[in-house]
């Protein structure tokens, strides 16, 4: 069933979707189950499983050269998708970036998920390496996630690579995009940066995820900025809990969002790990609070593995 389907379904009715990470190679899927398993009982439509690019280090070796070493490697998101929606019957989405796959692999890709019967992509440009100054894609890879979306909407429509194909059997994918209230840190400002996602919406997205955010009020600006760009698709807000001191720091380094500042005062004050945390957890219910009254379709939580804190949040709803 198509994320959008459920908006509809839902009749106006705020929904709950969580999003996990892959578990590093070498680990068991029980990591995922043991994360999703307390929280069926909010009964979420669908899971976004991410996909992360290899990243790797230069070892120096004896001879005084240096060898390439892939690590932190996250593979498994198409089979884990499977899984999901085996053991627990609800969609899941698999997010799917340009960085790291030729457009060929990423054809590949989409018919691997096609005949899996998994209805939802997320289409990302996804973040450059650890050690790259900027994003650099593969080679005869995408570089922009609207590239990324009209190679998926042209596989809706039955055309693939091989142009000697007719007739091609159609997808029917439905498309999400990444949206940022705060705008995207290589954006010069927020109405170029609307620009860009009013082209992906053009190119064939139906709906757009947000970037976590801690002050509502950047969602609320957020969605009213792209309803006067004419941006019309459901907007979902992402959101996160701060759990941890160093995260004022590093949160709005990695992520380029600002912390508000009675947040971070609090923080601040917090003399103990789990003070943090309650004040973190009470941020994010009052936020999800305020997003539900609001009556937006859906409230998606970035999990990152911490199924705890994640419960707190959604139970309290």
């Amino acid at each position: 069933m198509k994320v959008t389907d459920h908006f509809e379904s839902n009749q106006g009715k705020t929904l709950v979707s969580f999003e996990v990470l892959p578990p590093l190679k070498g680990g068991s899927i029980d990591s995922i189950f043991n994360c999703l398993d307390p929280l069926m009982e909010f009964k979420p439509p669908f899971i976004d499983v991410t996909y992360h690019r290899e990243e790797f280090v230069y070892n120096k070796r004896p001879s005084g050269y240096y060898e390439k070493t892939a690590i932190r490697k996250r593979p498994g998101t198409v089979g884990i998708c499977a899984s999901i929606m085996h053991r627990y019957g609800v969609d899941a989405i698999p997010h799917l970036i340009c960085g790291g796959f030729s457009i060929e692999e990423t054809e590949n890709a989409l018919i691997d998920l096609k005949f899996l019967g998994i209805d939802n992509v997320l289409a990302l440009r996804g973040d450059a390496r650890h050690f790259e100054d900027k994003f650099v894609p593969e080679e005869n890879g995408h570089k922009y996630a609207v590239d990324l979306v009209k190679q998926i909407e042209n596989m809706n429509k039955g055309f693939y690579l091989d142009e000697s194909i007719e007739n091609g059997s159609k997808s029917d994918f439905c498309i999400g995009v990444a949206g940022y209230p705060e705008k995207h840190f290589e954006s010069p400002n927020l109405d170029l940066d609307l620009l860009y996602t009013k082209k992906k919406v053009e190119a064939g997205a139906e709906y757009i995820v947000t970037q976590m955010f801690f002050d509502n009020k950047k969602y609320f600006d957020f969605v009213e900025a792209c309803r006067n760009a004419g941006i019309t698709v459901p907007i979902v807000p992402g959101l996160k809990p701060l759990t941890r001191k160093y995260q004022l720091n590093s949160i709005p380094r990695r992520f380029f969002i600002d912390m508000p500042d009675a947040l971070a005062s609090e923080v601040f004050k917090a003399k103990s790990k789990e003070e943090v945390i309650d004040i973190g957890v009470e941020w994010c219910i009052a936020q999800s609070k305020e997003l539900k009254k609001a009556g937006v379709p859906c409230l998606h939580y970035y999990t990152m593995g911490d199924v705890d804190t994640t419960k707190r949040i959604v139970s309290a709803l």
